[in-house]
């Protein structure tokens, strides 16, 4: 495959990346981290920059299917689990908040403040928004021309605008870190990575870059992961160059911006410091067109997935069903989303971790199912408990309990330790069931 072919799926797989989270949680995490700024950019390259090339990698070398991959652990937890990660970056959390985020960040700045609070300007935007997307999605085919080579370009001019005079005039010093990025920067940023959603979009998006590679008439299997692997690297250089702009932009801004709530208000503020009034329609090209890139590809992910395990509606509905679906749920507001979502993110998101990294190491443990089945069951025994604190149906006597057993738990990562032990002891019980299989067929033999 050509390079400009390769050039081209890789600036779609970026665009396709970078959506609504991807602009808002730099700028917040920079102003944030303050003087401890790079030690914090460095713990979210490794979760939004990092997580997804893997993901895209272990896609691409275990045949280009997610529910091939978790039905290493087991065909049940494989449809479930494949499920319950494509409603969650699907119609339920990701998809409406691509077009909450397009509007609260690229609109409401522009409206007079009576017009801003109103649900019905909101109703009104998300049916443009998603009828949109549903009308780029229904020719997945078209995907590289109408994203690589058309938005992904416009996109990275208008972020280019945005965050280039952070670096040729900075607003203001960095200022003195915030209690969690003083304490632990690099695992809050971290922590902070996961909120992006690109580690869980990696596992669906790779199929829609497989497809892209072999409708350019790429049909070797070896050929086509390394395509799909070239096209993750452009798409991680892409991301990790803007992240570390956006995260300076907001490091530099509190002496302008002031401390505020969200990386929406750091950015919208900072455009209109530099650019004035026109720096906000600016940044409402650049929200609009990365939300609008993300909820493309995830509507299309989404479809053919579901076609796939429930063929009674063709690709075509399932669209307009997910698009549908995606602009009412949008309403609910963004604050409310972001809520609802996060309790499930802190479950899916170590066990999707624990996949990617297993299928690296699939070869030396020759597959067997009892290491998948044992770090996903060592990564799901916290990572359950750590959604059910967050939502608040588990008490903090639990989160105290857990803090006090379980070794990096404070700093989010608290379910890296019973996914070693639970790989360690499935390793233990495959060595044991082949060294018995080798004395059964020593018997037959003998």
């Amino acid at each position: 495959m050509s390079f400009k072919h390769t050039l081209s799926i890789g600036l779609m797989l970026f665009a396709l990346f970078f959506g609504a989270g991807n602009m808002i949680f730099p700028p917040l995490l920079g102003q944030a981290a303050g003087t401890n700024i790079w030690p914090a950019v460095l713990g979210f390259l490794m979760t939004g920059v990092g997580l997804p090339l893997l993901g895209i990698t272990a896609i691409a070398i275990s045949g280009g299917d997610l529910e091939k991959l978790a039905s290493r652990v087991h065909p049940i937890f494989a449809i479930v689990f494949t499920i319950v990660l494509y409603l969650s970056i699907g119609p339920i959390f990701a998809i409406p908040r691509t077009g909450t985020v397009a509007f609260e960040i690229g609109v409401v700045p522009l409206l007079p403040n009576e017009m801003a609070s109103s649900s019905m300007i909101l109703f009104i935007y998300t049916i443009i928004f998603f009828g949109i997307t549903l009308f780029l999605s229904l020719n997945p085919s078209k995907l590289v021309d109408s994203i690589g080579k058309i938005l992904t370009p416009a996109l990275l001019i208008t972020i280019a605008i945005l965050v280039v005079q952070a670096f040729i005039n900075p607003m203001g010093p960095l200022s003195t870190p915030g209690d969690a990025y003083g304490s632990a920067p690099f695992f809050k940023g971290f922590i902070e990575g996961y909120l992006t959603l690109d580690a869980l979009a990696a596992l669906v998006f790779g199929i829609v870059v497989i497809n892209a590679v072999k409708e350019v008439g790429v049909t070797d299997r070896k050929k086509i992961a390394s395509a799909t692997i070239k096209a993750g690297v452009i798409a991680a250089l892409g991301l990790m160059l803007v992240y570390i702009s956006l995260a300076y932009l907001g490091a530099t801004s509190p002496s302008v911006v002031g401390n505020v709530d969200n990386g929406g208000q750091i950015l919208s503020k900072s455009a209109a410091y530099y650019y004035g009034a026109a720096g906000n329609i600016v940044l409402g090209l650049a929200i609009t067109l990365a939300c609008l890139t993300t909820s493309v590809g995830l509507v299309t992910s989404c479809s053919e997935y579901f076609h796939k395990i429930w063929p009674k509606f063709n690709y075509r509905q399932y669209v307009v069903i997910l698009s549908v679906v995606s602009m009412l749920i949008a309403n609910v507001g963004l604050t409310q989303l972001i809520n609802l979502s996060l309790p499930v993110l802190l479950v899916i998101y170590p066990i999707a971790i624990t996949l990617v990294f297993l299928a690296f190491l699939n070869n030396f443990f020759k597959g067997s199912r009892y290491v998948y089945t044992g770090g996903v069951i060592g990564t799901a025994l916290v990572s359950i408990w750590d959604g059910l604190v967050y939502s608040g149906i588990a008490g903090e006597n639990v989160k105290q309990i857990l803090s006090d057993l379980l070794p990096l738990y404070n700093e989010g990562v608290g379910w890296i330790v019973p996914a070693l032990i639970g790989i360690a002891i499935g390793y233990l019980f495959s060595f044991k069931e082949k060294k018995q299989q080798k004395i059964q067929k020593y018997k037959k033999v003998s």
